[in-house]
């Protein structure tokens, strides 16, 4: 059983090992995964097969532990990734990671293509945050609001550092107005799916119930007093999300031969052209892809996805091949939205 400090959360006024791969570059999917294309050697170029066409020839997610990535954004407005966000599914309950904007469509959009049924907005009733950067964090009034909308009866369950209840408190507040007129008109709602219980959490066990374990571990993201990755424990596999992070030995210790390692990652080649005050920033805060290729080939991931990816117009092949380059020949993969590992 998992132990939290409960912070039900209420106006003043108002009383959630199968790899499916839409990637780039990697030299294998892992002892007994199926991926949608034939693996490719370490340094090609060429994308494999869709990762919806691979899911519907025949990828179950009701069973067993899989990665599905929601978001692969950063704060910059690329309209072809949604804000961080990804989705931890472990027997077929969604775990939330991060809750960048466009969090709750893209999780329909997935529970659609892959019959999901855990990623429906209705599910969607716990989750954990690795900082309070805007651009993990500004779905989260979409998370707490859309899924009551679609009629989640349990109140959202919230984990994050220092700061993540008084965020609960403020966006709960925010949407004062709507919470009335939805309780007390004539809309069908349920009473607490509106509510937050909220953690402020320390680096160790965070969560545990009958289907996963959840291990917070602190990171290094410059200018914040709290960061974390996490690890997730299930299904009979182990999966761990870097977050925001300059290269940290706690990646190498935490993942450890781990199945799936989703982690952050700049392009080495074009930070150079990057202005001296924006290199200062992300050398600091943020993973090279030199950096990266170190750190996996000591955490021995049984897949490396990129993730939150800073390219400055570097190409996902040119990431790629950079990180082969700086030594890693492991299994790997260029994350892109809705794909499945």
């Amino acid at each position: 059983m998992f132990r939290m400090k409960r912070s039900p959360v209420r106006p003043a006024a108002t009383s959630g090992l199968l790899v499916v791969c839409h990637a780039l570059a990697f030299s294998a999917c892992g002892p007994g995964e199926a991926a949608s294309g034939a693996a490719e050697a370490p340094g090609a170029g060429e994308t494999a097969q869709s990762a919806a066409g691979a899911a519907a020839g025949g990828a179950d997610l009701s069973t067993g532990t899989h990665v599905v990535l929601l978001g692969t954004g950063t704060p910059n407005p690329e309209p072809e990734a949604s804000g961080p966000a990804t989705a931890v599914l472990v027997d077929g309950r969604a775990y939330i990671v991060d809750a960048g904007v466009g969090l709750v469509r893209r999780a329909a959009e997935a529970a659609d293509r892959y019959g999901a049924e855990g990623l429906t907005a209705a599910r969607l009733d716990i989750a954990f945050l690795t900082h309070l950067h805007s651009d993990h964090t500004i779905g989260l009034p979409d998370l707490i609001h859309t899924p009551w909308v679609a009629e989640r009866e349990a109140p959202l369950k919230l984990f994050g550092p220092g700061g993540t209840a008084e965020m609960a408190v403020h966006l709960t507040a925010a949407w004062e107005a709507d919470i009335e007129n939805r309780l007390g008109g004539a809309q069908p709602s349920t009473p607490d799916g509106w509510r937050v219980e909220a953690v402020d959490i320390s680096p160790g066990v965070i969560y545990e119930d009958d289907r996963v374990r959840v291990t917070a571990f602190a990171v290094s993201h410059t200018g914040w007093p709290e960061a974390y990755g996490f690890r997730f424990d299930g299904g009979g596999r182990s999966v761990v999300l870097s977050g925001d992070t300059a290269p940290t030995e706690a990646i190498v210790e935490m993942c450890a031969g781990c199945d799936v390692l989703v982690h952050e990652v700049y392009s080495a080649t074009t930070f150079r052209d990057r202005p001296p005050e924006w290199q200062s920033y992300h050398a600091q805060a943020h993973t090279s892809t030199v950096e990266l290729a170190s750190l996996a080939v000591r955490a021995r991931p049984g897949i490396l996805v990129l993730h939150h990816q800073l390219g400055w117009g570097a190409t996902p092949e040119e990431m790629v091949a950079e990180i082969r380059a700086a030594g890693y020949d492991g299994p790997l993969a260029y994350g892109r939205d809705l794909d499945v590992y």
